[in-house]
């Protein structure tokens, strides 16, 4: 889609009826307006609609990538177009929680539609008696186990690059695929 010259497309303010009475009948100014009203259409047309191209769920397809630097979304142009309005819609929010485990949670369920498990290894360690023994120090790994829905597969390779990008810098990240859908409470 392009917001240029659009055939046909007519503009809802004619500049020829706003002339003076004058130039009603003069053909040469009439067809010159009308000129104008093709090239102007267009832009009246965006201008009237401006709201819609802020909505991530109205605006053009090809005007998401732009929408997208602005909360800086980092939509894949190969998702369904669905996906990315929607990752536009919660960049904001899913900002909010970067870094944290339910960031990273929400991230990969909106990416992928799937359920993750997260073991942090940062972060300090204590002892709750005074004089006891430290524990172990932390692993320094962020490991992110995820399992897809039944009957869908999940490309390792893609969670771990969205993984990388939300994960601190002190730690590395290991990514695991489990098999199928995880049982209920009861073992079934």
């Amino acid at each position: 889609m392009t917001r240029a010259a659009v055939p046909g497309l007519p503009s809802r303010y004619p500049i020829g009826e706003l002339l003076p009475a004058l130039y009603a009948d003069d053909d040469l100014a009439q067809r010159f307006t009308a000129g104008l009203d093709t090239v102007l259409a267009p832009i009246l047309s965006t201008l009237d609609n401006l709201p819609a191209y802020f909505d991530p769920a109205l605006a053009p397809e090809d005007f998401l990538p732009w929408l997208s630097s602005w909360v800086d979304a980092g939509i894949d142009p190969s998702w369904p177009a669905a996906l990315r309005r929607a990752a536009v819609a919660r960049a904001v929010e899913l900002h909010r929680w970067r870094g944290t485990r339910r960031g990273l949670t929400e991230h990969l369920r909106l990416c992928f539609g799937v359920e993750a498990d997260i073991q942090d290894g940062g972060g300090a360690v204590w002892s709750s008696e005074a004089g006891g023994e430290l524990p172990p120090a932390p692993t320094g790994e962020l490991l992110v186990r995820v399992r897809p829905p039944a009957g869908r597969t999940v490309d390792a390779a893609r969670v771990l690059t969205v993984v990388r990008a939300s994960c601190p810098a002190h730690l590395t990240c290991r990514v695991e695929i489990l098999p199928g859908a995880p049982a209920d409470e009861t073992g079934a």
